[in-house]
């Protein structure tokens, strides 16, 4: 008797979409969501709403104003000597 056969297959498969829709459920449950009864967002919502903002303008604004500070206007070209 091989320990794959039909009757373990089907089990395994049962218990797999058992599995995934347990799962599911679980991240459906911690995700942050609104507040029970209206639209308002909670406040794990809106936490990182700002968080996600925020690390955007501060990516961005490195991004922008990122100078090559050995180039600058006092230092002489190669030719200059």
């Amino acid at each position: 008797m091989g320990i794959v056969n039909r009757r373990n297959a089907v089990l395994g498969w049962v218990t797999w979409l058992t599995a995934k829709r347990v799962m599911k459920k679980k991240a459906k449950d911690a995700l942050p969501g609104t507040v029970e009864g209206t639209k308002r967002p909670n406040k794990g919502a809106i936490v990182f709403l700002l968080a996600a903002i925020g690390g955007a303008l501060w990516f961005w604004r490195r991004e922008t104003g990122d100078d090559d500070p050995t180039l600058g206007d006092d230092d002489p070209t190669p030719g200059d000597f």
